[in-house]
């Protein structure tokens, strides 16, 4: 590989992420189940590795958590055939796609983009890059996240509507994957607000954690 897929997010072009891929966390908020895989972007500028603080940004008082897992793009390709997708797969990260729930709401309502609610400066805590090898079948991880050591999400990806290998073969045909991006494939039920002080710990089964603090933006 010409780059260090370890260092990802110093180089990778897009955080490409799937809504509602998860049918009990689209029950839990209300929303109808896509037919498709829906679609937006996260910036990389989003991202936090641990060590750094969830921000809430200034004006807002919470935020919600989603855990999911975050498959590595290893080479670029476009229109990609659905057979041939694991090949592009470089490894794994596990990634919270923070959310700004309350804009995200008003947002929804008035038929607006949500990428002020997904897009703010934190909005990615995402863990060290992991290898192919160290995953025996990425179709049937436990994700799992708590809140000040209360389990709010306990899911597996077993559950997800649209599977890895059909994710990138749909969204190469829409926009080219280039090494070093992100694929972040939905959440499953359990989400919650989330306010300053708290802590976060996430994880993939027993295979890594992750714990980022919470702070309010000044």
């Amino acid at each position: 590989m010409a780059k260090e897929l370890r260092r990802f997010m110093e180089f990778g072009r897009k955080i490409v992420a799937i809504g509602r891929n998860y049918r009990d966390h689209a029950a839990e908020l209300g929303n109808p189940i896509p037919e498709k895989p829906l679609i937006f972007l996260k910036p990389t500028s989003s991202y936090v590795c641990e060590g750094g603080n969830i921000e809430i940004p200034y004006g807002y008082k919470e935020l919600h958590h989603e855990v999911e897992l975050g498959v590595v793009i290893g080479k670029n390709g476009s229109c990609i055939p659905e057979s041939d997708a694991l090949s592009y797969i470089g490894g794994y990260a596990l990634a919270i796609d923070m959310t700004n729930r309350k804009l995200q709401n008003e947002d929804k309502k008035k038929g607006h983009p949500w990428s002020i609610a997904k897009g703010f400066d934190t909005a990615c805590p995402i863990s060290n890059f992991f290898s192919k090898s160290e995953i025996a079948d990425p179709d049937n991880l436990r994700l799992w996240l708590k809140v000040d050591e209360e389990l709010k999400q306990d899911g597996s990806t077993c559950d997800m509507m649209f599977k890895i290998p059909f994710l990138i073969s749909y969204v190469s045909k829409v926009m080219s994957l280039e090494e070093g991006d992100l694929l972040i494939t939905g959440t499953p039920s359990g989400v919650s607000a989330v306010k300053a002080g708290q802590m976060i710990t996430a994880g993939i089964g027993d295979i890594l954690s992750m714990k980022f603090p919470v702070v309010q933006k000044s």
